[in-house]
Order: C-alpha cells, then structure tokens, then sequence
C-alpha cells in the first residue's frame, strides 16, 4: 500500500494495532532543542488574527459568539477557517467561525438554555419545540435519583457530578483514522457485530453492545463527510504528514463536535506524528521549518476549542478549561525511551505560539528520559508554567507503554480503555456529618444515616475515627450508586458514538471516583490525635466550631505522624468504594484531585478541627493546606509521595510552586535543580506534579492590573489557565497557597 511506503511492517498490518507501529517506526531522539525553528511568516500571521479574536472574546465577557439556530452534530455547520481557505494548513472548526460556540443540549436542555442566556443568547424555538418531547441525560437521572441522593448534591457532600452536562474523559484512539483510514475501521466494526450477533444467547448486555455498534457506525460515517466539507477524503489512510495530523484531527474535531464532555483528550499523538514527519524529512517533502509549522497550525485549532458552559459549572471549573491533553514522551515496555522531535516541537509551539493553557501538554517522566529533553522541559516549565508532569514509570506497570492522559490525571490504555467520570466527594465534610451523628453542618438537615452527636468535650481519635469510617463507607456505597445512575443514562440519551468507535468494541470501563478536602480531612484527624480539640455546638445542637489547644503534625512537612493518617483514609475509602459493584462491570479507580472546585467546596463546608475556619478554600488535590507545608519543597513533596497510586489510579494531583530564586541563581542552575528534583520525586513511585516557578508578587500585580501580563499562564490543578481568566475569589485563592522560597 502506498500509505505505508517504507513503514517497517508487523501485526500492525494484520489488524487494528497503533501500538505495534509506533514502536517498529517511531525514531527516537537523544539530542536537545538545537534544531528546532521558529514560527514561519503565515503562522504569526494567523496568531495576529487568533490573538485579535481573544481579545474581542475577553472584551465580551468570556464568550464571543453562539450558534443558538442549531444543535452542534458532526455535520451541524459548514466549513470554518481560522484565517482562510488558503491560510489554515491543518482545517476544521466547531461551528463556521473560530471561538463561535455550538449547544448541546443532549446532555442537559435547561442547562443548554441557561448558558445561552447567561451571555445574552436566545435559543431558538426550533430546538426548544425539539427538546420539549425529548429525554435528555439530565432529565434520566433526576427521574431515578432517590432522595439521598438529591439531599448529598445539594449539601455538597458530592459536587461536580456529570448529572447535567456531558461526561467526557473518554479518549478516542484518533491515530486509527490516518494509519487504516475509515472505511477499514468501518469493515472492522461492522464484523465485530455480526460476531456479536451470531451468539446463541443475547443477554442485555450483548443487546447493548449492539445497539451501541449502530450508533457508532453512523457516526462514523458522518465523520467521512465531515471531512468531504473541508476537501478531504479520510476513507483511506494518510499518505503524508500533513494528511496523517489532519486526519487524526478531524477524528478530534467530530468528537467534540458530538460531545462537549467535561474533559476529552486528544491522547498520545506526538510520536505518532513523528513518523510521519521523518519520513517526509527523508523523502525530501518537507523540511524542519515546515515540520514545525504543521505541529504549531495543530495546537493553534486545539487552542481554539469551545463549549458552551452554564456559570455555575464554570464555578467549579474556572478558567475555560477544556483539557486537550497531550501526552508526551514516557518508556517502551522494552525500556526504550519514546522521545522524539516531534515531542520537542509539541512544547516549541509555547514559544512559538506563546505560553497557553491548552491543550494541557503532559510529560510522562521517566529517569529513562534523554537528559537533552529532560533539560528542555525544565527550560519551559520555567519560562511558561504551561505543562505538568505524570510518572511513566509507575503508570506503565499498570497501563502498559500505550496509554494516554484524560482531562489532568486520569491515564487510560489508547482505545482499549474508556473512563465513566464521577467528579468527587468532601471528606471533610463527611468528617463534620459524622460528628454530627449523619447531619450536615450548614442547613441542620439529616443526610446521612443518624448516628451519635459528639459532646461538646475532648474529641477521642479512636471514637472519632471509628464513626467517621462508618460514614465513609455509607458515602462510599451511595458514591458509587449514584454514578451507576449517571452512567445508565449518559449511555441512554448522550452515548459518545463517534469517540467509542475509535475503540476496541470489547472495551475495559473504569468508574472515576473523587475527593476533595484531603488535607482537610487528615490535619483534622491529626489535630484530634495530637492536639486538644474540642467541639462548640449552636442552639442547634450541632457542632459547627472548634477549640484547638496545642500543636499538630500537619500533612506536608514530611512528618509520618500525618502524612500516614492520609495514605490510611485513602486506602481505605477506596477499598470501601470497591464494595459496591459499577455500571456494566467497571473498575474502581479514585483521585485526589479538585480541579478548581476547591474554593466552591470550601464555601460549603463549615469549620473543621483542624483550625480552618467556615467557608475557606481548601487546599487543590492532593496538595497540603496553604502555608502548613512550611519544611520546605522537598518535604512537601516528600508527604505527597507517600500516598499509594495503585489505591488512586485516577491520579493524585499535587500543584507546586516555587520561586525561581528557590531553584537557583541563574538559568542554568534552575534547569539543573528541578529535573534533579522532578528525579527524586518521581523515583518514590509519586505520580503527578504541576510545576510553577514564578513569585507571589508578580499574581499579585496580574490580579490588580491583567494588562501587565495578559498571557500568564499558571499550573492551577491537574491543568493550566490563563490566571486573567480565574474569578477574584480564585485568584486569590491561588495567590494564598504556598510559593517555596527554599528546597
């Protein structure tokens, strides 16, 4: 075949295996950044015009425009171009125009309605009248939510729930379109349900499974015709660079066309990319200045991705995020490193293209990494803030050497895999229910089974941690029923055609758990332990203060007295969680991660014992509470390193700050500090980290005057923002976490 001219051949050929071809073809790369190029003249041209429309969507208060005529499908909108036909190397939009919103009603109407009208938008009549007849997600689940469940969303007990937008976190194996080409995965799938059909029983989830396979080969379909607008025939496989990086975009693009999920990844594309590239390079079709400019007109798409959101999910998810996550990089199962230079110029466009939150481009580190780019990332990191760190070495043993990063943390094997989110929990909102005997501690109401109000004297760790176990595990069990609605209904009126074809059909499901209050949860525990705490009840009757006399071990400071009451509550409100059996058979997995939404759950939380006083933000993910980390960097790295991945395979996010002047006296030096630090932390088998280097004074300035940076990106939880986009309450919220002035 003319597609794979040269390709070195394998059991790729006999079948659907990305994997295998990467590994026969990819090229790995030990040098540094000397080769790379800037941006071309057309390039700045179109981020004059990328910037321009920024601006002008920033000037009109976070949304530009919204198609509100139509509802956003795969073929909802004619072809749409950034600068133009002739400009745009690498093509296809949302909708017709760039940073034009589409709406989805599919995953919830009254939400759909909502965000068009909180931007001075009217949907129109044709799809009210349209939805009036029509079940949507949102709709299914509040019809099965028992009254429990209703009661724990709104306390805040569980927030961030995909109960009325569209789940995302599910990556399609994009790559599959430019190596077979769609009318090879369309023959593919139609087998896979004639197999399935052939079977003597059809038990429900056969019948499922098929109902599925229709669904998505229509949409798959669709995607051929996408294509067929903007001039392109994907029915065959990509015969060049450009071909392959456009093909697997529009796969990108019909998917977030179809759905506007809460996060979908674009998954691990970089290497793939390369062979391409390198073979063009070798046939003399291109060189290293255009090789660059194919990677940069990519993200500049990538950057301009939209959806239409409600403010209250931007409350819980600030800053516009839509987590393009790419992942870069990370080791072979055979102990070959996977960089290439396309993984170098992947993180060039942040020059070239300037500092961006999107898409959220994730290093997989190894200590196996060619030190030239372990070197580069560092140089970036400390000039943009704009990428995150993940441990391949302790995600391989689990995920193998094909997986790829959804949303922030969530790693999943390339379309083998696919994710039922489930936002999070507040442990320490449950800790305040179980001193409470199951009452929440804001509105008086019993939530939770009723058990028996603590005394207003000297908390017991062993009674208190004896109830508290008791109400984890009842949280643990309506968790996980909870999500089994959810995703009952998410696959009944908004399955994800288009993104599930790009699977294998015998697909492995994981069921995505979630905490807040981490940190919370355990300095309490130690106050409780170590300290004198005792409990200040309201005519209520009901605990809602404090009194703490003497010092506590606080999480952070690499002190085992706390950081082991964390890793133990972990554990065990995972094991508890795998009690109760998830939807269509999925796998238990749990992260300490709060995106943004950890000034939301603090606004719902009253004081707790560890000092934190009523409605205060609470610490981001995994990260110990602001200021209490106070040993030094590597010490609070120290205490997150402790916490065990394999109870937390949905990740466990740890947001770092640190001064440049902490790192070292010159550029050099700083480079030099943190891959040594990345290193050490890493080879304790932790598994995230988001690095800023950047002093408090200078979001603080940003904060008072957003003309002085108007670019600044930040590291904020698990993704990046551009911190001009975060709202007062956030900025400040930031601004108060701890910024390391010593290693």
């Amino acid at each position: 075949m003319e597609a794979w001219r040269n390709f070195n051949k394998g059991v790729w050929c006999d079948g659907i295996d990305v994997s295998n071809f990467i590994k026969l073809n990819y090229t790995p790369y030990d040098g540094d950044g000397s080769f790379l190029q800037g941006p071309t003249e057309r390039t700045n041209k179109t981020m004059q015009r990328v910037n321009e429309l920024l601006i002008a969507e920033n000037e009109k208060g976070g949304v530009l425009d919204v198609c509100t005529e139509r509802v956003l499908s795969i073929l909802s909108h004619d072809a749409g171009y950034v600068v133009d036909k002739d400009t745009d190397i690498i093509v296809g939009l949302q909708t017709d125009a760039p940073l034009k919103r589409g709406v989805s009603p599919f995953a919830g109407f009254r939400n759909a309605v909502q965000a068009c009208n909180a931007y001075g938008y009217e949907l129109s009549e044709k799809i009210k009248d349209e939805f009036t007849y029509r079940t949507t997600h949102n709709t299914g689940v509040f019809r099965a939510y028992t009254d429990t469940m209703k009661a724990a969303r709104h306390a805040g007990i569980l927030t961030g729930l995909p109960d009325a937008y569209a789940r995302g976190r599910i990556i399609g194996d994009y790559r599959r379109i430019a190596l077979y080409g769609m009318d090879y995965l369309i023959e593919q799938k139609k087998l896979d349900k004639q197999k399935m059909g052939e079977k003597e029983v059809l038990d429900e989830e056969t019948i499922h499974c098929l109902e599925d396979l229709s669904k998505q080969l229509d949409f798959m379909n669709q995607l051929k015709g996408l294509a067929l607008r903007y001039g392109y025939d994907i029915s065959k496989p990509a015969t060049n660079a450009k071909e392959a990086i456009q093909w697997l975009y529009f796969g990108y693009l019909g998917a977030i066309k179809e759905q506007n999920g809460a996060a979908n990844s674009i998954g691990r594309i970089a290497e793939f990319m390369d062979i391409y590239i390198q073979r063009d390079l070798e046939e003399g079709v291109l060189d290293e200045t255009h090789a660059q400019e194919l990677i940069d007109d990519l993200v500049v798409k990538l950057r301009l991705v939209r959806h239409l959101r409600t403010p209250e999910y931007n409350d819980l998810f600030a800053g516009d995020p839509v987590w393009v996550t790419m992942a870069l990089a990370g080791v072979t199962g055979e102990g070959k490193h996977m960089v290439s230079k396309t993984s170098f110029r992947v993180l060039q466009t942040l020059y070239n293209l300037g500092p961006s939150a999107e898409p959220n481009i994730t290093v997989l580190w190894s200590d196996r990494l060619p030190q030239g780019f372990k070197n580069f990332c560092a140089q970036v990191s400390i000039d943009t803030d704009s990428i995150q760190y993940e441990n391949d070495d302790v995600m391989r043993r689990m995920y193998g050497d094909d997986y790829a990063i959804a949303c922030c943390v969530s790693a999943m094997k390339m379309g083998k895999q696919m994710q039922f989110f489930g936002a999070r929990c507040n442990l320490a909102k449950i800790l305040l229910m179980a001193l409470n005997g199951g009452k929440d501690e804001i509105e008086g109401h019993q939530i939770a089974p009723q058990g028996d109000v603590f005394d207003e004297k000297e908390l017991s760790y062993e009674e208190v941690y004896t109830a508290y176990k008791k109400y984890l595990s009842w949280m643990a069990r309506l968790y996980v029923n909870t999500m089994n609605i959810i995703h009952y209904m998410h696959d009944k009126y908004a399955y994800e055609r288009l993104m599930m074809s790009l699977h294998d059909t015998d697909v492995e499901r994981l069921m995505a758990f979630g905490v807040s209050g981490f940190s919370v949860a355990v300095d309490s525990l130690s106050a409780i332990k170590y300290a004198k705490v005792t409990p200040v009840k309201d005519e209520r009757g009901i605990i809602t203060d404090f009194k703490v006399e003497g010092k506590f071990p606080k999480y952070g400071n690499d002190d085992d007295r706390a950081d082991l009451i964390g890793k133990d509550l972990i554990e065990y409100f995972y094991h508890e969680l795998c009690k109760t059996p998830c939807y269509r058979g999925a796998k238990h997995t749990l992260s300490i991660l709060t995106i943004t939404s950890n000034v939301m759950y603090g606004r719902k939380t009253g004081s707790t014992p560890d000092g934190r006083k009523a409605g205060e933000p609470f610490a981001p993910g995994a990260n110990p509470m602001h200021g209490r980390d106070c040993e030094g960097a590597l010490a609070s790295l120290n205490s997150v390193a402790k916490l065990n991945y394999a109870c937390c395979q949905d990740g466990i996010s740890n947001t770092f700050s640190i001064t440049p002047d902490a790192l070292g006296s010159d550029k050099d030096n700083q480079i030099d500090h943190l891959t040594t630090m990345l290193d050490g932390y890493f080879e304790q088998d932790a598994h995230h980290l988001n690095v800023n280097v950047l002093n408090r004074e200078k979001l603080i300035a940003a904060m008072e005057d957003p003309t002085l940076y108007p670019s600044l990106t930040i590291r904020v939880s698990g993704y990046a923002v551009n911190f001009n986009k975060l709202t007062r309450d956030k900025q400040e919220e930031v601004i108060a976490r701890t910024f390391h002035q010593s290693m």
